[in-house]
């Protein structure tokens, strides 16, 4: 068994994801015989959070520190350099197998009560293929007492099969930019002054986040793309909960090439998420569960060539 523990590969038609038991970590899709989402190599801790779910937060909270109802948190610092707590509880722990079949694949994890956290919360994410790409249900549940705050948020880096991402454009369903600093936020968001549509990706530095993500008027899903110079492109789509994105493109990203060598190259992590970095500070979009009321939140991957 390797370190992620095990790999479970799911296929339909066409679509064909993996996922690793540690982290639930998405790790790669391929559709159309294309990469969709980049894949990793398996490992405990996938490279800069590549395929991670993201609970019972997304992204970052300041000093780990927030206020719950009057009592003051403190979370582990994960994020030591930078002095943040970063990503949740589960990125690096074993989720259990719920259910498994040739085109799907069900996991849950629980984020236990611990220091800075006050309640239980149950994660369960299915991975399911199909249609021309992926589709990810997850359905959150707490266990506890008393209502608790929550943020989910996924990690997935996008592709189109092995065009370079500065050969990409960008298109976002965002309306708004919150100004970061280290990855806090250091004002309230204000409106895109120019906003991602076929944005070439060349030259841009990005570890931004953005909200106002709007649903599309066909079927009330937001969407966010890439495209390649011959048409092709890789969509991701996600119900209105998720009504932020932070996209970050690393230059330094290990990517395998066709004989097997890894080398740094750039890749455009596109992560959809439904609150904004330290969510838990400004209580900015967070979903706040109340004890026994389960709820399922869905986004996915498509291919449009």
């Amino acid at each position: 068994m390797d370190a992620c523990g095990e790999r479970f590969v799911i296929v339909s038609g066409d679509a064909r994801a993996e996922v690793d038991e540690v982290g639930a970590a998405l790790a790669g899709v391929v559709v159309g015989g294309r990469v969709r989402v980049e894949p990793h190599p398996p490992t405990i801790r996938p490279p800069k959070g590549s395929g991670a779910v993201l609970a019972p937060w997304p992204n970052r909270v300041r000093d780990g520190r927030w206020s719950d109802r009057g009592t003051v948190r403190q979370l582990a610092l994960t994020e030591p350099a930078a002095g943040n707590a970063i990503h949740g509880l589960l990125r690096h722990v074993p989720w259990r197998l719920v259910d498994r079949a040739g085109d799907r694949v069900t996991l849950t994890a629980v984020a236990a009560v611990q220091p800075g956290w006050p309640e239980p919360v149950r994660v369960t994410v299915t991975y399911t293929v199909g249609g021309g790409g992926l589709a990810v249900d997850t359905e959150v549940e707490n266990l506890g007492a008393a209502p608790v705050p929550f943020g989910l948020g996924f990690h997935p880096y996008l592709r189109v099969g092995d065009v370079p991402a500065d050969e990409l454009e960008l298109t976002l369903a965002a309306r708004t930019a919150l100004p970061l600093r280290a990855g806090i936020p250091e004002g309230p968001a204000t409106p895109l002054q120019r906003p991602f549509s076929g944005t070439p990706l060349a030259g841009l530095d990005l570890d931004d986040a953005f909200g106002g993500c709007v649903p599309d008027d066909r079927d009330d899903r937001v969407r966010h793309r890439v495209t390649a110079p011959d048409g092709g492109g890789t969509e991701l789509w996600a119900d209105r909960s998720f009504g932020w994105v932070q996209v970050f493109t690393p230059g330094d990203f290990p990517r395998s090439g066709p004989d097997g060598a890894v080398a740094p190259s750039r890749a455009i992590a596109v992560e959809p998420m439904t609150c904004p970095p330290d969510a838990l500070n400004s209580g900015t979009d967070l979903i706040v569960l109340a004890p026994g009321e389960p709820e399922v939140l869905r986004w996915g991957v498509t291919a449009t060539d």
